[in-house]
């Protein structure tokens, strides 16, 4: 019998509003064929907005959050699944409707788990995590549209941040010669042990002006800032390019023309790491294992914590103090 444990738990009354480490039972869990042992976790942007009020994340409440987990099934009503055998569970409702990783038993529906793939621990596939994962779909996605190593340059934007660190990896350990765009000059040496070839400046990308055309720069960019510099960014991509796009932290307007796409064949493609369908996600989290694993992964931890600092840490995100992932060891 599993006796009552450790979860984060958000709640909300009327003008009271909390964040604190509670106990809690296995009766206390929503619905799920899947129990997980839950061994590590990480701290995502919609980790953090999930614990302010007004961060319109949270459905109803009380709620424990975290849209990323991997651990080890306890029991399972469906046969896919058995006692022992090594999982991830990552985006659909967890997190946002359903109960996510920031506890440490969680009981999961079985259409959204993945079985851990042979090449990666549990520890990596929370490092990898949401982020890591978009990332991974996001090239998959330029590959699809015909972009490779010989067509030229390619574009990160948000370097720094979890898809953009992510992406910049993947792409060079594809042979990619990637340009790294961030707003934080000392990033640097961290970006390029990334295996970014060079680092351009946000203004490089968009400089206050939005051309209907501009001077053909790169053949293919991965962006999860959008607003004004996916504008900009569209109209500096070569004929034939594509942009796969992840992202709103500049905004949600997206103040283009038609002209990159009619008169430069330009492909504009949406990353959906949320709903994306199983079948594709569990070919990315194969090739995360394999040919899209990036190189020592290790190096994209900027913290490990317990899941007792968690309400310490999560604001940490909200302010802009975070670089690469925060594991959290459940």
């Amino acid at each position: 019998m599993i006796q009552p444990f450790d979860a984060l738990v958000v709640n909300k009354r009327e003008d009271q509003f909390s964040v604190k480490i509670q106990k809690l039972t296995i009766q206390d869990l929503p619905d799920g064929e899947v129990l997980i042992d839950v061994q590590y976790s990480g701290i995502n942007y919609k980790d953090s907005l999930a614990t302010i009020p007004n961060g319109n994340i949270v459905k109803t409440y009380p709620f424990v959050p975290g849209i990323d987990l991997a651990g080890v099934v306890v029991s399972s009503e469906d046969p896919r699944f058995q006692e022992g055998d090594e999982v991830i569970a990552t985006s659909y409702e967890i997190g946002v409707s359903h109960f996510g990783g920031y506890s440490e038993y969680a009981r999961i529906p079985a259409k959204w788990v993945v079985p851990l793939p042979k090449g990666l621990t549990l520890k990596e596939a929370m490092i990898i995590g949401t982020a890591g994962f978009t990332a991974a779909l996001s090239v998959q996605r330029l590959e699809e549209n015909g972009v490779s190593p010989e067509k030229g340059r390619v574009l990160v934007t948000g370097a720094t941040g979890g898809v953009g660190s992510f992406s910049v990896s993947i792409l060079s350990t594809r042979g990619y010669q990637v340009e790294a765009s961030t707003g934080k000059e000392s990033e640097q040496e961290y970006l390029e042990k990334l295996g970014a070839a060079s680092i351009v400046t946000r203004k490089e990308v968009f400089d206050g002006k939005i051309k209907a055309l501009g001077k053909q720069k790169w053949a293919a960019a991965v962006d999860p800032v959008g607003g004004e510099p996916l504008a900009s960014l569209l109209s500096q991509i070569q004929y034939g390019g594509s942009v796969a796009v992840s992202g709103l932290t500049a905004g949600t307007k997206l103040p283009t023309t038609v002209f990159p796409f009619i008169l430069r064949g330009v492909n504009l493609l949406g990353i959906d790491s949320v709903y994306c369908p199983m079948e594709v996600r569990l070919k990315v989290w194969n090739r995360l294992a394999t040919d899209l694993k990036p190189v020592n992964l290790e190096q994209f931890i900027q913290q490990e914590i317990t899941i007792q600092q968690l309400p310490e840490v999560l604001p940490t995100l909200l302010k802009g103090q975070a670089r690469g992932r925060t594991l959290v060891k459940i």
